[in-house]
């Protein structure tokens, strides 16, 4: 970083993609705004830390990541977490929806064109925020601490005190709900099944 002053305008600019990258998370203001802000604390308290070897946003989103898995193993302790009847009932309604009595599905999952062209659009991200919104808190936590923060299934099971078999079943639900949401959010396909 060039000047102090830049840093503090750079930080500023992406404050609110790092509290909406935190709250998808932790699904909590409070404890979000905390790691953003012990995030940003920790950038400013060693400014010469930047080395340059990728963008400076994703520096600043990987020591975000490792501020919400501490808070994530420190709420931990204080809540336990589980999936309600409803998330149940709604998940067996969307099945239902996909897939004909035999397991086959309605219609096969469509061409996404390039996927490295459309994950470059910025509206592909904010739709896949949105996305990542809907899920039942569990299915989402789990589907984050997954793919974003990379957490072994050893950890995710140990932190959110589920089995190994709950995790799976909720990472396959949220995947499903995701291609329903993007298919209908961004590909936009219409809903051709009676």
């Amino acid at each position: 970083m060039s000047t102090l002053n830049e840093l503090h305008l750079q930080l500023e600019e992406m404050r609110p993609a790092l509290r909406r990258f935190a709250l998808l998370q932790l699904r909590n203001e409070t404890h979000a705004d905390d790691a953003v802000q012990e995030t940003l604390l920790a950038i400013l308290e060693k400014p010469d830390q930047f080395a340059g070897r990728s963008s400076f946003r994703t520096y600043v989103i990987g020591i975000l990541k490792f501020k919400i898995i501490d808070l994530l193993r420190l709420t931990q302790r204080e809540t336990a977490y589980a999936d309600t009847a409803n998330d149940e009932q709604s998940d067996a309604d969307m099945i239902d929806h996909l897939f004909h009595a035999d397991g086959h599905t309605y219609e096969d999952a469509r061409a996404w064109n390039t996927p490295d062209a459309q994950l470059e659009q910025q509206d592909f991200f904010r739709t896949l925020e949105l996305c990542l919104e809907k899920l039942p808190a569990q299915t989402g936590r789990v589907f984050m601490m997954r793919e974003w923060l990379e957490l072994s299934t050893e950890e995710i099971c140990k932190e959110l005190q589920i089995t190994s078999s709950n995790l799976w079943v909720l990472l396959y639900r949220a995947r499903l709900r995701l291609r329903e949401c993007l298919d209908l959010n961004w590909f936009g396909r219409t809903n051709t099944t009676t």
